[in-house]
């Protein structure tokens, strides 16, 4: 429950920063643009598939999707951004999910586990809509693959281990910046110290609700005569 909270703390985290942007069209762009190349990093640097999964994750939020004007100024302001993010970064991301792509073992610092989490907790609270398994084209041949992916990841969980060391060599930690990335403190800074001890679907459903609330906000629903 701790991993799939954390990913979904992270998510709400940097949908936030982008919905909180109450500058111009071209600032939240801007930030559009700066949040798809953390995930480039995190996905081909770093090979942190979990951290890549949460950042897009916070992209493709209903409340974050629909800011039409805002990826319209990405598209045309930051080109290539635009580009990566749909040509590259979805597609590999939703292969990763349908089972149909690996992630390099080489290169690979904490792998695509998000599948598993949602096969163990089965809830809402960690993705929205169906999933690739509960359709009738994927069915139990993608189960099996995420269940035999996860006997992998634990046999090898040494050489993940040996190339996170490799991409951490010379990282000096800050602990007054530590503790921002910590998910208690994530939580407490989103829902509060009472808040954050609640029932988690049910914080999860308020806090989507405060997300809409800010997405309207940027840009107004068209309401059709």
């Amino acid at each position: 429950m701790l991993c799939s909270c954390r990913f979904q703390t992270m998510a709400t985290m940097l949908a936030v920063n982008v919905l909180g942007c109450t500058g111009t069209t071209e600032e939240r762009a801007a930030l559009l643009h700066k949040i798809i190349q953390i995930a480039a990093e995190l996905k081909t640097t770093m090979g942190n598939m979990f951290g890549f999964a949460a950042v897009m994750r916070a992209l493709e939020l209903p409340q974050v999707s629909r800011l039409e004007q805002t990826w319209t100024a990405l598209r045309q302001r930051h080109t290539e951004g635009a580009i990566l993010y749909e040509k590259t970064l979805r597609p590999f991301l939703k292969s990763l999910n349908d089972g149909r792509e690996s992630c390099p073992l080489c290169t690979t610092t904490f792998p695509h586990v998000l599948p598993l989490l949602t096969l163990l907790e089965k809830s809402s609270t960690v993705g929205e809509g169906s999933e690739p398994w509960e359709t009738a084209e994927a069915g139990v041949e993608v189960v099996m693959f995420h269940l035999t992916a996860a006997r992998t990841i634990a046999q090898l969980g040494g050489i993940y281990h040996s190339n996170a060391e490799g991409r951490l060599q010379g990282f000096q930690e800050q602990a007054e910046v530590r503790e921002m990335f910590l998910t208690d403190f994530q939580m407490r800074l989103l829902w509060g110290s009472r808040g954050a001890e609640e029932n988690q679907v049910l914080r999860y459903s308020k806090f989507d609700q405060v997300l809409t609330a800010l997405s309207n906000r940027l840009e107004p629903p068209i309401t059709r005569r």
